[in-house]
């Protein structure tokens, strides 16, 4: 009986010892794990072997995002620089039309003609120089506007030139007259005129067009003075006395008339039609993250079931619209604000008129109608291409908008390569093209231009559904994949 208790305690303290040694082993491994935790360092340095894996990657991601933002540079933004690289060479497709009734129509077509000719001489010259840097000069016959000056200058109007040149019926008629009567009231501005459109492109006029015809319009009063005062001065039959009392009429002799059919006043009008319409593009980009946070209050289940997805799609739709309705209000009146004519009547095609607006006091009512279809155009490309490439990619779509865009409707395409007519079609070169009509009473595309818009905001409304669907499949499939799920059907998400 003692031999068994003895084993018996002898077991039990064995089995006591292991359970023991058992448990010092958790003990000193538990403390042993938490020694090792606590020997790791709190931060480390960037070639710590703990990071090696996490740096290849960064590395990696860098490395891809820097090629992708090179390539993006070179590609979108050279668009900017491009328009303009072929400026000098399409320089003589801004087309001036000479047009010399000198002694060509009555009661002067038994004068010699002087002016007419040597005129046209002249700009022909310039047509023959060597470099590319000259207008595109056009002989026209009096014929070709029925004998008509008054139908040049519709014509100048109606974009069928740049600008024209006229040499008056009567230049050299008046010319000899005041020589060989003394007629101190003799003026060499009657002799030649020139016309333009300012407010057509007021850059390309600025730029190009009216420096250039300045110059032509020196070149030529110098010479023909230089000619003609030497032909007064050696000419017998001509009084001294007489040319004394008339000495403008043998230097310069000629002179021109400048007739700016649509001035591009006043200054405040420059944000209208230039960079102020950036930021139509902006606000309608951005409205996009303003709005989507609330919209989405519909489909996140806080006390209430979710909405059909359907049917915020048409919610969301018509919340952009009603946006924009507004936002282009505040845009609008923003111009009225710093007293920009809308309330000037329409003039005739062949005055000099400024200001003039194109419907009156109706103008302003359809330049808002202009801005809030343009913003529907613009704004709705900018939420389809947010919903489909996302962050941080949208704001790369925001640049290639802005840029594509403005290449193309801030610079004549007139001058730019070939590759750039796709910009006839773009949304904000007829927002710029029908806020001129408006605001200058130029000639009128503002059916072409309301029918532009028009469509792009119909193509866009029927992708926009399809983009809604695709960003919740985006997003979806993102959670699923998070969860370990597969990812979700399309045809699951349109309920």
């Amino acid at each position: 009986m003692s031999f068994e208790s003895e084993k018996d305690g002898r077991d039990g303290n064995g089995e006591q010892s292991e359970q023991d040694n058992h448990t010092n082993g958790q003990t000193n491994g538990n403390v042993g794990g938490e020694k090792a935790q606590e020997e790791l360092p709190s931060h480390v340095g960037f070639f710590h072997s703990s990071l090696n894996q996490t740096r290849k990657h960064v590395i990696i991601l860098w490395a891809r995002t820097t090629l992708i933002l090179f390539v993006f540079i070179l590609a979108i933004l050279s668009l900017y620089w491009a328009v303009l690289f072929k400026v000098p060479d399409n320089l003589s497709s801004l087309t001036v039309d000479v047009v010399d009734f000198d002694g060509q129509v009555p009661p002067y077509e038994n004068v010699a003609p002087l002016v007419g000719p040597f005129v046209t001489r002249m700009t022909n010259m310039e047509n023959e120089l060597p470099t590319p840097m000259h207008l595109g000069y056009r002989n026209r016959a009096p014929a070709f506007f029925d004998n008509d000056p008054l139908a040049i200058r519709r014509h100048v109007y109606n974009e069928g030139a740049w600008a024209a040149i006229v040499v008056n019926a009567n230049a050299t008629a008046s010319l000899r007259s005041a020589v060989e009567t003394g007629n101190a009231t003799y003026s060499p501005l009657g002799a030649v005129q020139v016309i333009y459109n300012q407010a057509r492109d007021e850059t390309t006029y600025s730029e190009y067009i009216t420096p250039m015809l300045q110059r032509l319009q020196t070149n030529i009063a110098s010479a023909f003075g230089e000619m003609w005062s030497g032909q007064c001065l050696t000419n017998n039959t001509l009084s001294r006395e007489t040319l004394g009392r008339v000495p403008q009429a043998i230097s310069p002799g000629i002179g021109f008339s400048v007739y700016n059919l649509r001035p591009f006043q006043p200054p405040a009008t420059t944000p209208s039609v230039t960079i102020g319409l950036i930021y139509l593009i902006i606000i309608a980009f951005f409205s996009f993250t303003f709005y989507l946070p609330i919209h989405t209050k519909y489909i996140i289940p806080e006390g209430h079931p979710p909405m059909h997805f359907y049917q915020l799609i048409i919610w969301r739709w018509l919340a952009a619209i009603a946006a924009y309705l507004f936002l282009s209000l505040a845009y609008s009146l923003v111009s009225l604000a710093f007293q920009i004519p809308f309330d000037a009547p329409a003039a005739a095609q062949d005055v000099v008129a400024s200001p003039a607006n194109a419907y009156g006091n109706g103008t302003f009512p359809v330049y808002w109608m202009l801005n809030f279809i343009g913003m529907c155009a613009l704004g709705l490309a900018c939420e389809n291409a947010a919903m489909v490439v996302g962050n941080p990619f949208m704001g790369l779509f925001l640049i290639f908008w802005v840029i594509s865009n403005v290449c193309t409707s801030f610079y004549s395409i007139t001058l730019a390569p070939r590759f750039f007519y796709w910009g006839y079609a773009w949304p904000l070169h007829h927002i710029v093209n029908g806020s001129r009509t408006l605001l200058f009473n130029t000639k009128s595309h503002i059916g072409e231009n309301f029918g532009v818009l028009i469509a792009w905001t119909a193509v866009n409304s029927a992708f926009y559904p399809l983009c809604c669907l695709f960003m919740r499949w985006k997003t979806e499939s993102e959670k699923a994949q998070q969860e370990g799920k597969s990812k979700p059907k399309l045809k699951d998400l349109v309920s």
